[in-house]
């Protein structure tokens, strides 16, 4: 039996005894406790008492309305339900998680509850649960982030593509739309998704681009978008395109070019036109500023 019919039954008095050992074992059972002891603190009204028998009868008879009685274990409990609906009111906004999100263009670094840090790149958003981050680090993460975890119990990165659990390590993991990539820099990864599961160790990542997963190795020591540098490995061009619009917060058009081409390199953060010129240069691309925030590229081929 779920717990709201148990609730309901116990509110009512209606519990078997093996139904009332179970509701006793649940963990929210103090709680209600606590609060059928403070509902018993009502009082009913007072009622004055009438000097004769006589004198009840006649103002009785002088009633327009039936009285209805209404048992003082009955009143307790209903009060009970009703403290108990506020009370898992409150206890639900106050249980709410804790968001942080970057916007284009920008970093931010946050400190967990158990001092495990999580950097956060251009356009990105995690999400955590500090009331109940003792029994379980977690984090809920819509992007690209590194993370050095703290040592201790598991610790999960849930995305929309697959769960990475580590113990105590530092990692980034990227997932933005299509693309997925989980990179080790130290310690041990695990890499859960719908079809399959890998075990990273320093320097070794895991990519899922297109339903198509690759292994590989890498030698850096730290993540280069850290140094305001992005860098890319056989990706097509239309994924450099996107984080080129988050690192610069621009909108990026393109007139005859193929944005499926595989692309190699990258481009630094604190440049625009630097950065144009390393992603077009090495495909033969012109491009051309029609404003402040809009860039077009075109093939310069003739």
């Amino acid at each position: 039996m779920d717990k709201e019919k148990l609730l309901e039954k116990w509110l009512k008095d209606e519990l078997s005894p093996a139904e009332q050992k179970a509701f006793e074992q649940q963990e929210d059972f103090p709680l209600h406790e606590e609060i059928i002891r403070g509902a018993r603190q009502f009082k009913a009204s007072h009622f004055s008492k009438p000097p004769s028998y006589e004198e009840f009868k006649a103002n009785l008879k002088k009633a327009k309305r039936p009285v209805r009685v209404v048992r003082l274990n009955t009143f307790i409990r209903v009060a009970a339900a009703i403290i108990i609906s506020f009370g898992l009111y409150f206890a639900f906004f106050s249980n709410q998680s804790t968001t942080v999100e970057t916007l284009a263009s920008q970093q931010n670094t946050v400190e967990l509850p158990d001092a495990s840090e999580v950097t956060l790149n251009a356009q990105s958003t995690i999400t955590y649960n500090k009331k109940n981050w003792n029994k379980k680090r977690q984090v809920t993460l819509d992007g690209e982030a590194f993370f050095k975890v703290a040592k201790g119990a598991t610790f999960d990165v849930l995305t929309d593509v697959g769960t990475v659990t580590v113990l105590g390590t530092e990692f980034t993991v990227n997932e933005r739309d299509s693309y997925f990539e989980v990179k080790c820099f130290e310690g041990v990864v695990k890499v859960v998704t719908l079809d399959e599961a890998h075990t990273l160790t320093q320097g070794k990542s895991f990519r899922l681009l297109n339903d198509q997963s690759i292994l590989s190795e890498f030698t850096m020591r730290n993540p280069e978008w850290l140094n305001n540098i992005t860098n890319f490995n056989s990706v097509p061009f239309i994924i450099v395109l996107e984080e080129f619009e988050r690192q610069y917060n621009i909108e990026v058009t393109t007139e005859n070019i193929d944005i499926d081409r595989i692309f190699t390199g990258g481009f630094i953060h604190n440049n625009l036109d630097d950065a144009l010129k390393s992603i077009t240069t090495p495909l033969e691309i012109d491009y051309k500023k029609e404003s402040k925030n809009k860039i077009v590229l075109y093939s310069s081929k003739k």
